[in-house]
């Protein structure tokens, strides 16, 4: 777990999350949702949603606040092809934006695809989603715009050493973190 500005720590999650994952989701207000899913989606869909979220070649990667889940970032689609194209999507609680979570998921996310031979990284958002327009220009993405969405693309690089050692680095704070609460 890498600790980040505003005490953001920044994992890898995995099955045993599920709980926290569901949670998480349940906590989204329906902008945050709407903004999320691209549309209005039930709390039975967000539960369903959640319990598969592993399934389909998944890289999830959490924020956590004080021990707290706070923000999601999955990485989708990461085996179907090659060179690597994959989908990433971010989720972050009303009351917690704004203060880095976004930023910290973006960067781990970008570690781990460009670690994973990802050519191509594509992130879809309604067009209203300011927030995640920003987040995806700030990271040089190209944007597409159409009248409902906009489409980012990235490009990661080749792994280097240092990108292989920052995603080694946090995944073990993160098991030595588990390990000794």
């Amino acid at each position: 777990m890498s600790l980040e500005p505003n005490g953001i720590q920044v994992c890898r999650l995995s099955a045993a999350s599920q709980k926290s994952i569901c949670d998480h989701f349940q906590r989204l207000d329906l902008t945050s949702r709407w903004a999320r899913f691209c549309g209005a989606i039930s709390d039975e869909d967000v539960l369903k949603y959640a319990q598969n979220i592993f399934r389909h070649n998944a890289v999830v990667c959490g924020a956590l606040v004080e021990g707290q889940l706070r923000g999601v970032v999955e990485l989708r689609g990461l085996f179907q092809s090659w060179p690597s194209t994959a989908e990433a999507a971010f989720s972050v609680e009303p009351d917690w934006q704004n203060i880095g979570i976004g930023d910290a998921l973006f960067e781990r996310m970008f570690a781990m695809a460009r670690n994973r031979g990802v050519r191509t990284i594509q992130m879809i958002c309604l067009k209203e989603n300011s927030r995640m327009r920003h987040l995806a220009a700030k990271h040089d993405a190209q944007l597409h715009y159409d009248q409902d969405a906009t489409e980012a693309i990235l490009r990661p690089f080749w792994p280097t050493p240092a990108s292989l050692m920052e995603e080694i680095v946090g995944e073990t704070r993160s098991y030595a973190h588990r390990l000794f609460e």
